[in-house]
């Protein structure tokens, strides 16, 4: 879902990227859930079906097509022509405003029947899935820990790691691959944010993204505080209101030979901000944090980070 969200967010940004003085959005995109349960049926159901038990190249391939034939997306620069506001005086300050206007165009799963031609075994699959719209919400929001990288990252923590700090990066594993970055993107919930995708205007100063439309999400700083706050079913909230400078002020300095899982790293001037997750199989310190460059959360090495904290949260 996540890497569907970054080709459609790519699909804005082209839209976007032509000459305009303001963005409308009209429409907004297919349920997820309804996507999914269309891409069962359309995957499985015909007579030369496969399951959708694992997610391959294939599969994935399948579920683009389902997720672009639910959500058409156009756009279209119309020039608004605003008279002078007083022709009695010398001045004309009647001026054209270039208003961009992206479309939204999203089918329900129950018009997709007919798109797809469904036989009567396959609507009958579908009214399935659609009859419990919350099994097939869980399934499009699901926090559970699936990736083959994020399981090696969780087995190979130390035995003896501190429930807190196991905790943490457990549960910065749930979203692992699944939530957009987004500049300004906070979420302090337990849980899903519902939100995460939704297109939404980027409105924190200080980023060439500031003032586009895109799929909402975390920022780096809002990943970390998302994982510590859920990790502590909300009890802790890191950057105590503020940002990646925030929660480095809430750290002791520390050396890397002293990184334990849990403690975070920092770019310079604290410009970005990740947890140590753990070492990759040669010993060398891993990272999960949402990037900008990768629009994702995502698992790497240090290059980058420059200093290293532990949170003031942990007793060792």
């Amino acid at each position: 879902m996540a890497s569907i969200n970054i080709a459609f967010n790519a699909r804005l940004a082209e839209l976007q990227a032509t000459a305009h003085d303001s963005v409308q959005i009209n429409g907004h995109m297919a349920d997820w859930g309804e996507v999914l349960a269309v891409f069962a049926v359309q995957t499985a159901g015909n007579d030369t079906g496969v399951d959708v038990a694992t997610l391959d190249a294939d599969r994935l391939a399948r579920l683009t097509a389902v997720f672009w034939a639910m959500n058409a997306v156009t756009g279209q620069v119309t020039p608004v022509n605003h008279p002078d506001s007083n022709p009695n005086d010398e001045v004309d300050d009647s001026w054209t405003e270039q208003v961009l206007t992206i479309t939204i165009t999203s089918k329900t799963a129950n018009e997709m029947r007919t798109t797809y031609s469904f036989s009567d075994y396959q609507n009958s699959a579908l009214d399935e899935l659609l009859a419990d719209p919350a099994a097939m919400a869980s399934l499009a929001q699901s926090l559970t820990i699936t990736n083959a990288e994020a399981f090696r990252v969780l087995n190979a923590l130390p035995a003896d790691l501190a429930p807190e700090r196991r905790e943490v990066v457990r549960t910065a594993l749930m979203l692992y691959g699944k939530v957009n970055y987004f500049w300004g993107g906070k979420s302090l919930r337990l849980g899903w944010n519902p939100s995460w995708g939704a297109v939404t205007k980027v409105t924190a100063e200080g980023s060439p993204t500031t003032g586009t439309y895109r799929p909402y999400g975390l920022d780096c700083s809002g990943f970390v505080d998302w994982v510590f706050y859920n990790a502590t079913g909300g009890a802790y909230h890191i950057s105590h209101g503020g940002g990646a400078h925030s929660q480095h002020t809430y750290c002791t300095s520390i050396t890397w030979e002293e990184a334990l899982p849990g403690d975070l790293v920092f770019y310079p001037e604290d410009s970005h901000v990740g947890i140590v997750c753990g070492c990759d199989e040669s010993g060398n310190l891993q990272v999960i944090h949402c990037s900008s460059g990768s629009n994702n959360v995502v698992i790497t090495g240090t290059s980058g980070f420059t200093s290293i904290g532990r949170p003031q949260f942990f007793t060792q």
